[in-house]
């Protein structure tokens, strides 16, 4: 594998639309979503992240996200996700970071626009209300199942699983249209309907970059590929300075 060093160059009229993966909290020391085993840190993906899962069993359920939560906590932004933040600054509207992820690591680094399109790790919603709130509790056995205080319903994690449908696809698509550049982070290109966002780029004429330690299923759809995990290449696929990014292309 060579690895791809040569700073990408953006003009004071790109608009970058950044979609990220579980390859880029994996640098911080969480699991990724689940390994070839079928598993995820010893669970079945059936089990914890269905609806189905969570009507057989929501003390389990919550016991595996409380689980998660506790590991969010304890692992730290990277070097990949702090380029991002920086990056982000610099371009301030033109940046747009749709994530895949559930965790914080992105705003932990100073990310602001950051969009969670399969829900946030910390919060929580009423199945009835349906409304979404902040909450960094652990739920692990089933006197401590979190109850709605208006209406008395179940509450679940804010999570979209399997079955269910990704957070406002009209307005990543919406964001996706405005991009000049597509720039896709440690996935596996396997989970739709992200992995399809890539071909919606192509279509439009937008340029295509992957960034990952190994190409993805859908590699053949990506303009340019930069092997190399995110904290090896993100850093300095920009630039240090940023200069260039104010300057008009010629």
């Amino acid at each position: 594998m060579t690895q791809d060093n040569r700073e990408m160059q953006l003009s004071a009229s790109d608009r970058l639309f950044v979609l990220t993966g579980a390859g880029i909290s994996a640098e911080s020391g969480l699991a990724t979503f689940r390994g070839s085993d079928g598993l995820w840190n010893g669970y079945r993906v059936e089990e914890v992240a269905t609806p189905e899962g969570w009507a057989e069993n929501p003390e389990l359920v919550w016991r595996f996200y409380s689980m998660r939560r506790r590991d969010a906590l304890a692992a730290e932004p990277n070097a990949a996700h702090v380029a991002l933040a920086r990056l982000e600054e610099r371009m301030g509207e033109r940046f747009y970071l749709c994530t895949q992820n559930v965790d914080d690591l992105h705003e932990r680094a100073g990310s602001r626009r950051v969009h969670h399109m399969h829900g946030t790790l910390f919060c929580s919603r009423c199945v009835r209300c349906q409304q979404p709130f902040a909450d960094a509790r652990f739920y692990e056995t089933a006197g401590e199942l979190p109850v709605c205080e208006r209406c008395g319903s179940a509450v679940r994690p804010h999570i979209v699983w399997f079955g269910e449908i990704p957070r406002d696809m009209d307005g990543i698509y919406r964001e996706l249209e405005q991009a000049t550049v597509l720039l896709v982070v440690g996935t596996s290109g396997s989970v739709y309907p992200a992995a399809g966002l890539v071909q919606v780029a192509r279509q439009r004429g937008i340029a295509t970059v992957y960034v990952g330690p190994e190409r993805p299923l859908n590699a053949q759809a990506f303009g340019e590929i930069r092997l190399g995990t995110a904290v090896e290449v993100l850093p300095g696929l920009f630039g240090e300075t940023g200069a260039h990014l104010n300057t008009p292309k010629r």
